[in-house]
């Protein structure tokens, strides 16, 4: 029986589209999405595949209607269906004429205790920035040149 979700009782939500120019999508990182949800690290919420054909055409798929359900079966469980048609268009008309895309979205679990505990403290979070992996590399680079 799935837990009742709340605002409350649940960790951040992410939403991460992951671009395979080409639609060159193999499924091969089914096998670290389920790693990361079975340590409780994350869990996924939901999860599609979003095509642009060569004409223009964006086809949206879910991932257990797709030739991968196989190999995204764990994941797929106790998806709520939080990916929109209109989100999944949008993310289609972001991408060029024959690539793909993976929309995951997943709660970070691991943040679920300290969330609790930042509004068990009457806390709130009043900023949050993630810092591209770019950013990181060219920070950690310029430390090592010094």
């Amino acid at each position: 029986m799935r837990e009742e979700l709340t605002a409350e009782s649940m960790g951040p939500v992410d939403v991460a589209v992951i671009l395979f120019r080409g639609s060159r999508f193999n499924g091969d990182v089914a096998p670290s999405l389920l790693e990361l949800q079975e340590s409780g690290t994350i869990r996924i919420i939901d999860l599609a595949f979003v095509s642009r054909a060569a004409d223009g055409s964006v086809i949206a798929t879910e991932v257990s209607e797709s030739e991968f359900a196989a190999r995204f079966g764990g994941l797929t469980t106790e998806q709520l269906d939080l990916l929109s048609d209109g989100d999944l268009d949008q993310v289609g008309a972001g991408l060029e004429p024959g690539d793909s895309a993976l929309v995951v979205v997943w709660e970070h679990t691991w943040a679920r205790r300290l969330s609790d505990a930042v509004r068990g403290s009457r806390g709130e979070v009043v900023s949050l920035e993630r810092i591209p992996r770019e950013v990181v590399a060219t920070a950690l680079a310029a430390l090592s040149d010094a």
